[in-house]
């Protein structure tokens, strides 16, 4: 029986098949923490006295989520985490440098990788075929001090894409329809294989969105073979050198089979307050909105800033619309691209580079009652800071369509 992707990048990394349900200890490529989880890491390791830490060059400090900071006792954690960074050779990612997953994708992660990340999305680096995965602060902790995990391997679900995306259908709506469809744990610590033409068409860009929301079924990471849109994308930011081609067995052996064409798919939207809740934008299409967020780690990048920006260009909005690109790397893009004028020409704010309003923090929380639609990927209660807030998920389009009109908008006829 041949292997599924979960099981043979596994397999890579310890010299020997896995099989799922089998527990394996495996090095690990790379270790990230944010300045929420991070404090709480470094802690326990001054706690269990392993501040000698097996190779600082591969783990990483992001300071992404409440960037800049915007009270004392963050701006003390910011603090803590630079002094331990400077101390033992970790590397630091600061202020305005970006979502540590973008950051991850962009200079660090490649084909065949370990990745775990204390932060739930770290999840986003299986469309470059690694196995990237959330973990709690303490286990990361001990991936960075002994450079070292473990796990049970994964079953896999095996979704096959197929079919042409009809116009004003994105990535974000395929992922928002499979998890309405599996459901919000209905993939608990599986792997999602993602397979198909329409996935071998599909640039990094989006690939990368499907990958970052498979946790939203409860799935521990979410998988792309490598090929050659991989190749490009390492050749873009210089580690070409990196790329090996991994993928699945055809007689791989799966624990569920979903297959999708795309061409049928119309907008979709989460409603409040579960990602699962989904419905087409048709249903909601008088719902009124007083915010709406272009930009996070799901889908903060220069592909989904183009979408909106044609959508927005020589238009007014008619509700809040903060833009927040991923990474500075973006935003520098957005600037040379002229997309920049076009967002502050429309009445957007630009946020810095970062996660902003998305984790409630900062930059964009809701006051009571009011309804936001974001191109996030989470939409619990009190996600945006309020638990009196409302939040609905939607791709670029959608999300910029809404901001012309104030209400819940189609957007193709914009397009």
């Amino acid at each position: 029986m041949g292997q599924t992707l979960a099981e043979k990048i596994i397999s890579l990394n310890i010299g020997k098949e896995v099989k799922a349900g089998d527990f394996v200890v495996v090095d690990v490529s790379l270790c990230l923490t944010q300045d929420g989880t991070g404090p709480l890491a470094v802690r326990q390791l001054q706690k269990m006295n392993l501040e000698n830490i097996a190779n600082p060059q591969k783990t990483i400090f992001f300071i992404d989520h409440a960037a800049p900071s915007p009270k004392m006792e963050l701006s003390n954690d910011h603090q803590f985490l630079r002094n331990f960074a400077q101390k033992t050779g970790i590397q630091l990612s600061d202020v305005g440098d970006g979502v540590c997953h973008q950051i991850i994708a962009e200079k660090y992660l490649n084909p065949g990788d370990i990745l775990i990340g204390a932060d739930s999305h770290t999840c986003m680096g299986g469309a470059l075929c690694a196995f990237a995965t959330g973990m709690g602060s303490t286990d990361v902790a001990i991936g960075i001090a002994l450079g070292k995990t473990w796990f049970k391997v994964p079953k896999t679900f095996k979704i096959q894409l197929e079919g042409e995306f009809p116009k004003a259908i994105f990535a974000k709506d395929v992922m928002l329809y499979l998890i309405g469809l599996i459901g919000a744990d209905g993939a608990t610590y599986a792997a999602l294989e993602f397979s198909g033409k329409t996935i071998k068409d599909m640039d990094m860009s989006a690939r990368l969105t499907l990958s970052n929301m498979a946790v939203e079924s409860g799935a521990k990471v979410g998988l792309i073979a490598s090929d050659n849109k991989t190749y490009e994308f390492l050749c873009e930011h210089n580690r070409e050198d990196k790329f090996k081609e991994i993928w699945a067995d055809e007689d791989a052996e799966y624990e569920r089979e979903i297959k999708l064409d795309v061409s049928s798919l119309t907008p979709m939207v989460s409603c409040p307050h579960t990602v699962d809740n989904v419905k087409s934008v048709e249903e909601l299409k008088d719902v009124h909105v007083d915010q709406v967020l272009i930009g996070t780690c799901t889908n903060g990048r220069i592909e989904d800033l183009r979408i909106a920006a044609k959508i927005l260009k020589s238009e007014k909005v008619k509700t809040r619309l903060l833009i927040t690109p991923a990474s500075r790397r973006i935003l520098l893009q957005t600037i040379r691209e002229g997309l920049l004028e076009i967002f502050i020409e429309a009445g957007a704010t630009i946020n810095p580079p970062g996660c902003g309003p998305c984790v409630g923090v900062h930059q964009g929380i809701l006051g009571d009652k009011e309804v936001c639609l974001s191109t996030q990927n989470r939409n619990f209660k009190g996600r945006m800071g309020n638990p009196e807030g409302f939040i609905y998920l939607a791709s670029p389009a959608t999300a910029a369509a809404t901001a012309l009109t104030g209400q819940i908008t189609n957007p193709k006829d914009y397009l």
